[in-house]
């Protein structure tokens, strides 16, 4: 056609090479046209070599989620037959000695019957040793306890507590007696303590403690005790130190065992040192003649009011040397704050208490009333003129201020603290005569003279 130009293909470097890497497209037919073309294979898969540090990772963080649902259901199980009931019926004490390990606690509560399964206590107590160590001693275990509750008893340490209870007015000598008869303690006490050096109390201890610490116990209780009464003491008293504190109060101990009475015993002690008289007291009489042994057994015989003993309130002049007993926190409360009275006297007044009096003529009026009541009492026997002067055979009638419950009895079951009602007649066998202790000053300790036979005013 007129007016067109015509177009012509030019072919290039490019464009051949294009051509050269595409193949040709034969004409297809129709029908090969219209079905689908398979698709094309997937691309070859590349080998990845096995090993590494990511394989290490994974490999553990397996075994370690395998390892911890093992244990979640191992602990599991272990709290469940840890907290089962035990094999024991009724409850039962058992005792773990000293110095006793994990496996040989267990065969110990295995044999007594307490666990059944010794292997698995010990697994316990060990996964539990946060909680402590398991503790020797003396343990209660109840019914159906079981291996977490049998650990947890020894670990807390809930040994069973026995008791010694130590009555005020005993020797040192008395009292380690005592100590030997328990058979709970063990071991040996290295020696006899000082007189007035142990605090008569109740102790707790457990099985297997010995009797040195018991004694020691008692040592720094009087310690503790005597330091804090004697820091409030009444600044009236003419005690010049803890020591004769403890001698006064010994005195005051064996002399009463009413709560009421001893600060007014203790004041008519405290009024005679003041006068510079002698405190004319039974108990040091005895403690003189027996020393620790504490009760002579018997009256006390005329002989011995004037024996010349360092103890012997008839004969001395102020306080004996030492103690005569062991004294309880209220006696030295007494000594340290006393009743503020006049009194010098006091007797046995039938009630399980004492008649005071200021004057000797009131005492003498007590004494009389005295004895009207032992009159009374004439058909049955005293015992309690154990210690006391005996008013029979060739024995005096009796000695002192007071007349009260022997030694020997202090503390016992049968006679109460307050029932102080022995016969001993409240007045001296030599008060109106010229061997008068509170008159005549002339005794010799180097040479003693001899009461004379009065008879019975």
């Amino acid at each position: 056609m007129f007016g067109r130009k015509k177009q012509t293909l030019i072919s290039t470097p490019e464009s051949n090479q294009q051509d050269a890497q595409q193949p040709r497209l034969s004409p297809k037919s129709p029908s090969e046209a219209i079905k689908p073309m398979a698709p094309p294979p997937p691309p070859p898969r590349l080998r990845r070599r096995r090993g590494g540090p990511l394989s290490i990772m994974s490999g553990l963080l397996t075994l370690l989620i395998a390892l911890a649902i093992a244990a979640v259901f191992g602990f599991g199980m272990l709290e469940r037959e840890v907290t089962a009931k035990g094999p024991l019926q009724n409850d039962k004490v058992v005792l773990v000695p000293k110095n006793t390990g994990t496996g040989e606690i267990a065969g110990i509560l295995k044999q007594e019957g307490v666990i059944s399964q010794p292997l698995l206590f010990e697994v316990y107590a060990l996964f539990n040793r946060q909680r402590g160590q398991l503790k020797a001693g003396e343990f209660q275990f109840k019914a159906g306890t079981s291996i977490a509750e049998a650990i947890d008893t020894l670990v807390q340490g809930k040994a069973i507590l026995h008791s010694l209870t130590v009555p005020e007015g005993l020797t040192s000598e008395q009292i380690m007696a005592r100590l030997y008869e328990n058979e709970i303690l063990s071991g040996e006490i290295n020696e006899t303590p000082r007189e007035g050096t142990l605090l008569p109390d109740t102790y707790k201890f457990e099985r297997g403690t010995t009797r040195q610490q018991i004694v020691n116990t008692m040592q720094a209780a009087q310690r503790q005790a005597l330091a804090q009464i004697w820091q409030r003491r009444s600044p009236e008293v003419p005690i010049k130190s803890a020591q004769e504190l403890v001698i006064l109060a010994s005195i005051v101990e064996k002399e009463t065992g009413r709560a009421d009475e001893r600060t007014r015993v203790a004041g008519v002690f405290i009024n005679r040192l003041m006068k510079r008289m002698k405190l004319q007291s039974d108990p040091t009489i005895v403690y003189g003649l027996v020393g620790g042994k504490g009760t002579l057994g018997r009256g006390i015989m005329r002989s011995e009011i004037e024996s010349a003993t360092p103890y012997n309130t008839y004969v001395i002049e102020g306080l004996p040397p030492g103690p005569i007993a062991n004294p309880g926190r209220a006696a030295l409360e007494a000594v340290s704050n006393p009743s503020r009275t006049k009194d010098l006297y006091f007797v046995a007044d039938g009630s399980g208490g004492h008649a005071f009096a200021e004057t000797y003529d009131q005492h003498q009026r007590n004494v009389a009333r005295w004895r009207q009541i032992e009159k009374t009492r004439a058909t049955t026997d005293a015992p309690d003129s154990v210690d006391r002067v005996d008013p029979n055979g060739d024995a005096a009638v009796p000695a002192g201020t007071s007349g009260g419950l022997p030694q020997d009895l202090r503390g016992s079951a049968d006679v109460a603290r307050g029932g102080r009602q022995g016969r001993a007649r409240g007045f001296d066998a030599s008060e109106g005569t010229d061997k008068d202790p509170l008159k005549n000053k002339t005794f010799d300790l180097n040479s003693p003279k001899n009461v004379p036979v009065l008879s019975q005013p």
